[in-house]
């Protein structure tokens, strides 16, 4: 397994499953990029700022987060028990650079070190185990990698990640090789024989039918849209409303026929990405 991985688990709550699965990605900016309100937060910093956006028109059941520290996980988690009287688990993956040393979060407004710049994946309630799988990545670049949570309870397997940029230090070949190999190794990593598979994150490509991006983008995450249902898919379309900067990079994937409702939150102001929620029928 690439990259420190950090799993904190917590208690079970009784309760009959609903039929219904509440599902945030967000992008939170918090590492490395001084542009963004975020950067150098705290770990209470950031657990008010994401719990609270998280938990203010009714907490999802499932958060995938990215660009957050592996060194915060922890205060997330407690935060949000104590806002949601409900238990959560939370799974981390930091990544790592070329040389195999952490990747780190830039430190807090005081000094403390943050931990390593990571992908989370948060559940309320439900018993989870997490796995992380290494995604091909540039050898000269950071690590990537998906991390799923496999819910039992719910028969659902929720996988979220941060592909490769595209940037002239990242996935720079012509082509975007490294996202079409990461997307397609993401779909082998998301199907669990009798689970419904939820997964999404930041995907550093445009939509398809969006006319906006690289060509080879577009055509990486095509795959993605004939095994799953993005959340806001535009009709036949296969694009939606931008999630950083006039672009659409956010996804949320579910099975054909599974999405009830589908929401950008373009209010919020805490980082260059906007979160994305949908919820989808058990």
């Amino acid at each position: 397994m690439v990259g420190p991985v950090l799993l904190l688990v917590a208690g079970l709550l009784a309760a009959p499953p609903k039929a219904e699965l509440s599902v945030m990605t967000w992008n939170v900016c918090a590492g490395t990029n001084s542009a963004c309100p975020l950067y150098r937060a705290g770990a209470l910093e950031l657990a008010q700022s994401i719990g609270g956006y998280a938990i203010k028109n009714g907490p999802p059941d499932v958060i995938f987060l990215q660009e957050f520290c592996t060194g915060a996980a922890g205060t997330l988690e407690l935060w949000l028990e104590q806002r949601t009287g409900r238990n959560w688990t939370i799974g981390s993956w930091g990544l790592t650079s070329h040389d195999g040393t952490p990747y780190a979060c830039h430190p807090d407004r005081l000094g403390r070190p943050r931990g390593a710049q990571s992908i989370a994946v948060a559940v309320a309630g439900d018993a989870a185990t997490f796995e992380a799988h290494p995604l091909p990545a540039p050898p000269w670049y950071v690590t990537r990698a998906v991390l799923c949570a496999t819910i039992p309870a719910r028969k659902v397997r929720a996988c979220g990640t941060h592909l490769s940029s595209g940037r002239a230090d990242d996935d720079r070949q012509p082509g975007a090789p490294y996202r079409t190999r990461q997307i397609r190794r993401l779909l082998e990593i998301a199907a669990e024989p009798g689970h419904r598979t939820i997964l999404g994150g930041d995907l550093n490509v445009t939509p398809p039918d969006s006319g906006y991006g690289s060509a080879a983008g577009r055509r990486a995450v095509a795959p993605l849209y004939r095994a799953y249902q993005e959340c806001d898919q535009r009709g036949a379309r296969r694009t939606g409303r931008w999630t950083r900067e006039g672009k659409k990079l956010d996804y949320l994937f579910a099975p054909e026929g599974t999405v009830r409702s589908c929401r950008v939150a373009r209010d919020v102001t805490l980082s260059d990405h906007k979160p994305v929620h949908v919820k989808v029928a058990l």
